[in-house]
């Protein structure tokens, strides 16, 4: 299995270009030659970047996932080509906060422009945010894929192919 990270440039540090980089990495260890399954996180702060990413990797790779905005995204689903994908996956934390943080010091920023006091994490009751994948066998492409969410405040969510 191959497991491979990128970094989005959309509203970040500009880096590599990420597209450029996991079509490298992929075709040193292509799918059903070198990897039974190939897993892409990439971790972009614009949706758009990220669905992007699908696109580009369909029938390529077993599943591409977005992580970043810490808020999971509805539209799980297996493209065209049988890549798995998400746009974001979502954050396993606290949902009664500002993307983790607890939400007295964000909204005060929201509200009055200007920083108080630093982010402390928020510390109620986590949901772990994931997503379910079932392969083929044959091509290491996605077969199924659902979200998971466990715990805490969101819709519990359990994958049906778990049971």
């Amino acid at each position: 299995m191959l497991v491979v990270n990128a970094l989005g440039r959309i509203f970040m540090d500009p880096l590599d270009d990420p597209f450029a980089a996991l079509e490298r990495e992929i075709a040193a260890c292509p799918l059903k030659t070198a990897a039974d399954a190939i897993i892409v996180d990439i971790h972009a702060e614009a949706s758009s970047e990220k669905q992007a990413m699908g696109f580009f990797l369909d029938g390529k790779v077993s599943l591409v996932v977005g992580t970043h905005t810490h808020v999971p995204t509805a539209d799980h689903q297996v493209l065209g080509g049988g890549t798995g994908f998400m746009t974001d996956v979502g954050m396993t934390g606290d949902y009664d906060s500002c993307i983790g943080m607890a939400k007295e010091e964000p909204l005060s920023r929201f509200l009055r422009r200007i920083p108080g006091a630093k982010f402390e994490p928020a510390m109620g009751p986590a949901t772990l945010c994931a997503l379910a994948l079932e392969t083929d066998d044959a091509t290491g492409l996605a077969r199924r894929v659902a979200a998971v969410r466990l715990g805490g405040r969101l819709e519990q969510a359990r994958p049906a192919f778990w049971e």
